[in-house]
């Protein structure tokens, strides 16, 4: 997969059109394309799960991939139970002939994203390439376990990594590239796309944010 086909939109709203369309907590759609193959949503908080913006990517066929926990909150925001795959830390799938990681995502100390919550990030790969989309994260053990091509990692602080934290973790599993993201909207500035790749090995290539 060439990462053209990788887009990020605002905050942690990314968009892989590929042999399929993926979105993952789609936020902030400027367009109503509904043409998600699949939606994955990483947890619960607003700036990840927007049904106003799920609406605008999906169709009658989408397939929705959501931490266990949330399956009775995509129900009650009548998505239809047989379109609805939940996922567990550890767990892996084929839906729609991509195959998906399921990846902790969570805080050590900071008490935004407990570990308890089981949200997730996903490794999915498609087109011959593994894509880790984190999610809201540190730098954890199963983070630090993923082998992918392509990792889009947060960057921003306060709830996930700080810039500094993210490159440290992106130089660990060595990618072949590194996208940063959840920065300069909601928590974070521009800048820190900056701090980032000064931190990050010169060998592996960073993809700033492109805006679909």
């Amino acid at each position: 997969m060439n990462i053209s086909c990788l887009v990020v939109n605002e905050q942690s709203s990314i968009r892989i059109n590929a042999s399929r369309v993926l979105y993952f907590d789609p936020f902030d759609l400027k367009d109503e394309q509904h043409d998600a193959d699949i939606v994955f949503i990483t947890h619960e908080h607003y700036d990840h799960f927007s049904p106003k913006d799920i609406e605008k990517a999906a169709n009658d066929k989408t397939i929705y991939i959501v931490p266990r926990s949330m399956k009775n909150t995509m129900l009650k925001n009548k998505i239809n139970n047989d379109q609805i795959y939940p996922m567990v830390p550890g767990q892996t799938a084929l839906v729609s002939g991509i195959p998906i990681q399921a990846v902790a995502a969570y805080n050590h100390s900071k008490p935004f994203h407990p570990k308890s919550n089981g949200w997730l990030g996903y490794v999915v790969t498609i087109d011959e390439s593994r894509v880790y989309i984190c999610g809201d994260t540190d730098d954890t053990p199963e983070a630090r376990s993923v082998k992918c091509d392509i990792v889009c990692v947060p960057i921003g602080g306060t709830y996930t990594m700080d810039a500094k934290q993210a490159a440290d973790f992106v130089n660990y599993i060595k990618p072949r590239i590194a996208v940063p993201v959840h920065y300069g909207t909601v928590v974070g500035k521009p800048s820190d796309a900056d701090a980032f790749e000064k931190c990050v090995y010169n060998h592996i290539p960073v993809c700033r944010k492109l805006f679909f």
